[in-house]
């Protein structure tokens, strides 16, 4: 078996240069901040640059099937750049989600399509949904498929879905296209409206199988998913470590830098100590996936408890040391805030991956707290 390597290659650099300056380019703050406005800002462009010109949405399809053959490493890095820029790409439900269980069920065309960036899917289950849930909602019957799922990432940008629905001998794998008879999209009002959210309702509608047999398919669509969203949270998290630290050495007051008061020092630094701990931590999730290794599910775990509370402590020290420019909804970091919180919640809670990591490691799981009431 290999040994973990942390560190990133010159490929991998070279692919997160090429992300970073797309997202300079086009993805500044003020124009993310658009998807909030009355009529939202369409970045449908800069999916299409990064998926075909970039090719990121081929990243994780083998090379015979029209992708780079890349592996979840790189998958990563690009998910970092996504974070840091908080961009609103569909690039976790189309290129990871949808993408990883379409392969693992054995699908070559609907594939060939998405590595190419003709296409865009999601898949249709919950954001919040846990790796190894059981998958509810759908039922695939003689006159098509029907049911509802509530809060899917990646619908508004797609134009396919990938459906787990219930099948007489149990999970299987449609694909859907949006326009087809009897799907119904209901956009959300949701918290982080950079990663927009729908509720899919189905009513006899036609569809192709893909597989008969789809519960791992799905379950190792969701396991990647959240070992690599850990990546994007560190992005996040790093993003306003960077842009916090560069403002405390500049804003003064009563005549000194905020950043020379002790009380900033410390807070900065175990906030510095937390992010350490999160890169290494979503890179040792994405290198043991990468490289099929036995600890995979374990890192997974680990890295979905740490990485999506240290995002959002971040970004709150982001907001208070920035003072009152940081309450402003002109400065960009109540975006951070509110993709930390979102993606905090995504793939289940910290303590559903706790526990979970309990139960790899042969450790006692203790109560929730958030279910746990006072006497």
């Amino acid at each position: 078996m290999s040994t973990a390597d942390l560190l990133y290659s010159d490929t991998e650099e070279a692919l997160r240069d090429s992300v970073r300056r797309l997202f300079t380019d086009r993805c500044p703050p003020d124009a993310v901040a658009g998807v909030y406005d009355a009529t939202p800002r369409d970045f449908a462009q800069v999916w299409k640059t990064l998926a075909v010109d970039l090719g990121v949405a081929g990243l994780l399809v083998p090379e015979e099937l029209g992708g780079a053959g890349a592996t979840a490493r790189e998958a990563a890095v690009v998910l970092e750049e996504i974070g840091r820029a908080v961009a609103p790409v569909p690039f976790l439900s189309s290129a990871v989600l949808a993408t990883v269980a379409l392969l693992r069920a054995g699908d070559t065309e609907t594939v060939r399509e998405l590595a190419e960036g003709n296409r865009t899917a999601a898949l249709a289950v919950p954001l919040s949904i846990a790796p190894g849930t059981s998958i509810t909602g759908v039922l695939a019957t003689d006159r098509g498929l029907t049911g509802i799922v509530t809060s899917v990432a990646g619908v508004v940008e797609a134009d396919l879905l990938v459906v787990p629905a219930l099948g007489p001998e149990g999970l299987e794998l449609h694909v859907v296209d949006l326009d087809a008879c009897g799907v119904a999209v209901a956009p959300v009002l949701s918290l982080d409206m950079t990663r927009p959210l729908a509720d899919l309702s189905f009513g006899a509608t036609p569809s192709i199988r893909v597989s008969a047999d789809a519960a791992d398919a799905v379950a190792e669509a969701l396991r990647c998913g959240a070992a690599l969203l850990a990546s994007e949270q560190f992005g996040v998290a790093r993003w306003c470590f960077d842009t916090t630290l560069a403002y405390v050495k500049d804003r003064k007051q009563f005549g000194r830098a905020i950043g020379s008061y002790q009380a900033i020092k410390h807070r900065l630094a175990d906030l510095w100590l937390e992010l350490g701990s999160a890169a290494s931590s979503a890179r040792y999730a994405a290198d043991t996936y990468a490289r099929g290794d036995d600890d995979a599910e374990i890192a997974a775990a680990l890295a979905q408890s740490y990485c999506g509370d240290a995002a959002v402590h971040a970004a709150e020290e982001c907001i208070q040391l920035h003072g009152g420019i940081g309450m402003t909804w002109e400065y960009p970091a109540h975006l951070y805030l509110k993709r930390a919180k979102s993606s905090q919640l995504a793939f289940g809670t910290g303590y559903r991956h706790r526990a979970r990591l309990a139960e790899l490691i042969d450790l006692p799981v203790s109560a929730d707290p958030a279910t746990t009431t006072r006497s």
